[in-house]
C-alpha cells in the first residue's frame, strides 16, 4: 500500500465549525486523536476505520484540505521530492504517537502529506 492515497485532513482554525459543517453535509464522526496535537480522526459512514484527520491549526497555519500518501520512509520521500525540485514544508519524524509524516510542495505549488505509521 505505500505510495498510494490512504488519508486526507482537513485544517483550520475552527474545528467544532469544522465538525458541524462536514458531520452534517457527509454524515462523518469525529473522535480524538493520540499524541500532543488537537487531531481528530475522521470516520464515514460504512468505514471500518478513520480515513482522515481534522487538524486543528489554532491560526499557526492556513486553512487547508489536503490528501496524504503513505510511505514507506518519510526522511528519503523527502530528500527525492528535493532532488526533483519540490520543497520540504514542514517534516516531523515520530510525532509522539509513533507516526513519521511530513508536508511537501510540488512544482506547481500544490501541498500535499506524506506519512509512514511506526
Amino acid at each position: 500500500m505505500d505510495n498510494t492515497v490512504t488519508w486526507f485532513e482537513v485544517a483550520t482554525d475552527d474545528p467544532e465549525g469544522a465538525e458541524r459543517f462536514y458531520g452534517g453535509l457527509f454524515g462523518w464522526s469525529f473522535t480524538a486523536g493520540e499524541g500532543p496535537l488537537d487531531y481528530r480522526m475522521i470516520g464515514y459512514p460504512g468505514g471500518e476505520q478513520p480515513a482522515g484527520g481534522l487538524f486543528n491549526t489554532k491560526g499557526e497555519f492556513p486553512a487547508h484540505a489536503v490528501f496524504h500518501v503513505r510511505v514507506a520512509d518519510v526522511e528519503e520521500t523527502c530528500a527525492k521530492s528535493e532532488s526533483l525540485d519540490g520543497k520540504v514544508l514542514m517534516k516531523v519524524i515520530d510525532d509522539g504517537a509513533g507516526t513519521d509524516f511530513a508536508y511537501l510542495r510540488d512544482t506547481s505549488g500544490s501541498v500535499f502529506g506524506v506519512f509512514h505509521r511506526r
